[in-house]
C-alpha cells in the first residue's frame, strides 16, 4: 500500500525556520519525484517545490524561490522541506505528493498525497 507522512509543522514566529518532513511507504523515495504542496484556508491548492528522479533537479514557486529547499536523504529514504524567512503568508498546511514516476510535473496533479502537516507563523 502506497501511503505519504509529512510531519514537522508546528507554530513559529515570523522570521523563524520549520523543516518538514515526507516519508513514504510502498515504494522507494529514492527512485521517484516528490513534491510539496500548500493549502492556506479559504485558498486554492498551491504547488511549491519538487524534486525529481533524474538528477535531483529541483523547482520551486516564486512565492517560496531563495526561502524554501527541498531535499532528500536517500539512506533514510525520506524528503524534506526546509523552510526559513517563514512569513505569516505561509500559514497552511503542507502536503507531499508523488505520482510514482521520475519526473516533476508542473501541474501538481499528482495521484498519491499525505494528510498534511500544519504550519502556522505568527507572533
Amino acid at each position: 500500500q502506497v501511503q505519504l507522512v509529512e510531519s514537522g509543522g508546528g507554530l513559529v514566529q515570523p522570521g523563524g525556520s520549520l523543516r518538514l518532513a515526507c516519508a513514504g511507504s510502498g515504494f522507494t523515495m529514492e527512485d521517484i519525484a516528490i513534491a510539496w504542496a500548500r493549502q492556506a484556508p479559504g485558498k486554492e491548492r498551491e504547488g511549491i517545490a519538487c524534486i525529481n528522479n533524474a538528477n535531483d533537479e529541483r523547482s520551486y514557486s516564486e512565492s517560496v524561490k531563495g526561502r524554501f529547499t527541498i531535499s532528500r536523504d536517500n539512506a533514510k529514504d525520506m524528503v524534506y522541506l526546509q523552510m526559513n524567512n517563514l512569513e505569516p503568508e505561509d500559514t497552511a498546511i503542507y502536503y507531499c505528493a508523488t505520482d510514482r514516476g521520475p519526473l516533476c510535473l508542473t501541474t501538481y496533479d499528482y495521484y498519491y498525497w499525505g494528510q498534511g502537516t500544519q504550519v502556522t507563523v505568527s507572533s
